[in-house]
């Protein structure tokens, strides 16, 4: 019998596991006249016959597919454009169910768009990398990137429901396998001791990056501990008030790398730009929060584990701030950045300057 473990938050549930297990079961109790589903270039060709053979979809309720662009390039108004048309062409109906099938641009994409269309339809996110089924398929934030400020345009909306199945990471190069483990190492970090000492056993982590179909009560451990992690922060702090400011942590200095390396010719993924971010911040709070210089440390080591190094270019550094002060965050001409105290779930909200970000990204090379 396959194992599901549930997590249940105010309208929705979470689901990990066996996708044949959980989602047929779920599908059967509504009354959906049509499904959507769309997926990017990346992944339809593994995706959507595990997809479609797991979920016992009736072959007449898929009225349409759209496949997007894969990356965070193209999360703009442009794929938006493409997915209402595709939308518009199926004629999908208020009673219609959107299916999100992929990472975290088009879970966050794909929500949005069925979050806007005709004031908003069903979704389901059903994520294939590891960094959209530990983070971004869970919390109801949906938006896409504008001007190159990423997330500037978006909404709050929870999915009608997440189901995370760890068969899909068996789809998925190296890479983007330990892109997603920041997030996994971000959960740890802020509320998960338990969880850091999974990440501790070098031995299993690596096997398991190598090799997920062989690993699977591992990566149902794993997923489990880090999804509890975010779904905690989100039940307390649905629409980012407060505590949820945490989950950002890495993201204020690791999403302007993003966006600076997106220009470039060799793009870094989301998480080796959140691994920098984490050790950056962790350098900038290093003198503000209890036992700084070891939480720093501790930071680094975890990182280093699963991430090579990336220089950031001297050059960049104006740039990567300028990118700062558009952060959400912000809420004065001050740049804030939320960090771990070192407590499960303890936070601190920073302001920073422009040297002593100088400074953090500084360390961070100089750790080469």
């Amino acid at each position: 019998m396959s194992m599901i473990t549930e997590f249940s938050l105010a309208d929705y549930a979470i689901s990990v596991g066996d996708l044949s297990a959980a989602f047929p079961l779920w599908f059967d109790e509504r009354e959906y006249s049509q499904v959507f589903l769309v997926t990017d270039e990346n992944i339809r060709h593994d995706c959507i016959p595990l997809f479609l053979e797991k979920s016992g979809l009736p072959a007449d309720v898929l009225v349409g597919t759209v496949t997007i662009p894969a990356g965070e390039q193209h999360k703009t108004l442009a794929t938006c454009e493409k997915v209402w048309n595709a939308m518009l062409h199926a004629r999908l109906s208020r009673r219609a169910l959107v299916i999100n099938l992929g990472g975290g641009v088009v879970g966050d994409l794909g929500g949005f768009c069925a979050a806007t269309w005709k004031r908003g339809l069903d979704f389901v996110q059903v994520p294939t990398t590891l960094l959209s089924m530990t983070d971004a398929s869970v919390g109801g934030k949906l938006g896409i990137d504008f001007q190159g400020i990423k997330n500037t345009i978006g909404v709050f909306q929870d999915p009608a429901a997440v189901f995370v199945d760890p068969d899909f990471l068996k789809t998925l190069p190296e890479r983007e396998l330990r892109s997603g483990m920041a997030e996994v190492v971000k959960h740890a970090l802020i509320g998960s001791p338990l969880l850091l000492v999974q990440l501790s056993d070098t031995r299993m982590l690596s096997e398991s990056l190598d090799a997920p179909e062989r690993y699977q009560p591992w990566w149902h451990r794993l997923l489990s501990d880090s999804i509890a992690v975010k779904a905690r922060i989100v039940a307390d702090d649905p629409h980012e008030q407060g505590l949820r400011m945490l989950l950002n942590y890495g993201h204020t200095v690791g999403h302007a790398i993003e966006s600076y390396f997106l220009k470039t010719p060799f793009p870094l993924t989301h998480g080796e730009a959140i691994a920098i971010g984490m050790i950056c911040e962790s350098w900038l709070a290093r003198m503000e929060v209890p036992d700084g210089h070891n939480h720093l440390a501790q930071v680094i080591g975890t990182v280093s584990e699963v991430f090579l190094h990336h220089p950031v270019p001297e050059s960049a550094y104006a740039e990567i701030w300028a990118l700062m002060q558009q952060d959400k965050k912000n809420t004065t001409a001050a740049v804030r950045c939320a960090v771990p105290t070192g407590e499960p779930f303890g936070m601190q909200v920073l302001e920073v300057t422009e040297t002593a970000v100088t400074e953090s990204l500084n360390f961070y090379n100089g750790l080469a």
